[in-house]
């Protein structure tokens, strides 16, 4: 590796780093604004939307129009999916504990995986198999004990974000044409669109207002473009990783600071998922950084 290479591969590992802490923040907003959950998706579509729009149209200049007129169905997919990514991501933050939705949120590149075989034939490994099927068995017994109601149905809500990303993220392998910061800016959007029929706006009081504007610009913007500039410059395992870092790091934050303490179930299952999790990932390391970066390719 050249020294500009590791300049290059040290500057990824930051940006995806702080994607990462960026990305953590989501449980201390939720649990700061008062706002009801339709008018939080809605400003928090409308800054965040806003911003990676803005920050498009900065970098791509002149090509900026062109690329927006050029973007087709892979685009509109993404777009769909990402929307209804955060409004049942933001929902399972609500309506369950923290700890919980960021645990089942581990299991995603697992049901990408799973998604990825089943509708564009790619192939996963032995070891993704075996680790998708223990991280599922300790979603299980974090959703063992649980009674209908909000416990239970924000975990629902957590489990579909999870398959909205698997969805979003199967499609960006398949069609690498897509150009993710307008499709993810224009999710954005969309999901202010949809929750502006059932939000109250201009009901939200000044400390709301500010929350939301930090919400949608700190927290989700600054997450997807960092982690888009630097996942350029790292193998796409170890960008996980890195990536990783939100979901513990996302229930110690309310800990610390609200003193939400997990369930035992949580903790007995988020064990297992976490061993998944990064066992799984560890394992693709000590096979190789080469393997690991290499890219997508559908089965025969």
């Amino acid at each position: 590796m050249t020294a500009v290479e590791q300049q290059q591969h040290r500057l990824g590992l930051a940006l995806v780093a702080a994607a990462a802490l960026a990305w953590s923040t989501s449980g201390i907003f939720i649990r700061l604004i008062t706002a009801d959950l339709m008018t939080v998706l809605f400003w928090r579509g409308i800054f965040s939307g806003s911003v990676m729009m803005l920050l498009f149209f900065i970098i791509e200049g002149a090509r900026a129009l062109p690329i927006l007129r050029g973007l087709r169905w892979p685009a509109l997919a993404v777009a769909v999916l990402s929307a209804l990514g955060m409004i049942t991501g933001i929902g399972a933050l609500r309506f369950t504990s923290i700890a919980d939705a960021m645990v089942i949120y581990a299991t995603v590149p697992f049901v990408t995986a799973g998604v990825a075989f089943v509708f564009i034939g790619e192939r996963p490994s032995r070891s993704t198999m075996i680790a998708s099927v223990v991280a599922l068995l300790g979603v299980g017994i974090m959703l063992w004990g649980s009674e209908w109601g909000g416990s239970l149905f924000g975990k629902a809500l957590a489990l579909g974000m999870t398959f909205c990303m698997a969805g979003f993220t199967t499609i960006m392998r398949r069609h690498r044409e897509v150009a993710m910061l307008p499709a993810i800016g224009l999710s954005a959007l969309l999901c202010a669109l949809f929750c502006w029929f059932f939000a109250e706006p201009l009901g939200v009081s000044p400390r709301d207002l500010g929350l939301l504007a930090a919400f949608g610009v700190m927290q989700n913007a600054a997450g997807l473009a960092l982690y888009t500039f630097g996942s350029r410059w790292i193998p796409s395992a170890e960008a996980t990783l890195i990536a990783a870092m939100e979901v513990p790091l996302a229930p110690l934050w309310v800990w610390l600071l609200f003193g939400e303490a997990p369930a035992v179930q949580t903790l007995i299952g988020g064990t297992v998922v976490f061993a998944a999790l990064f066992g799984h990932i560890l394992l693709q390391f000590r096979n190789g950084r080469e393997s690991a970066a290499q890219p997508f390719q559908a089965a025969p």
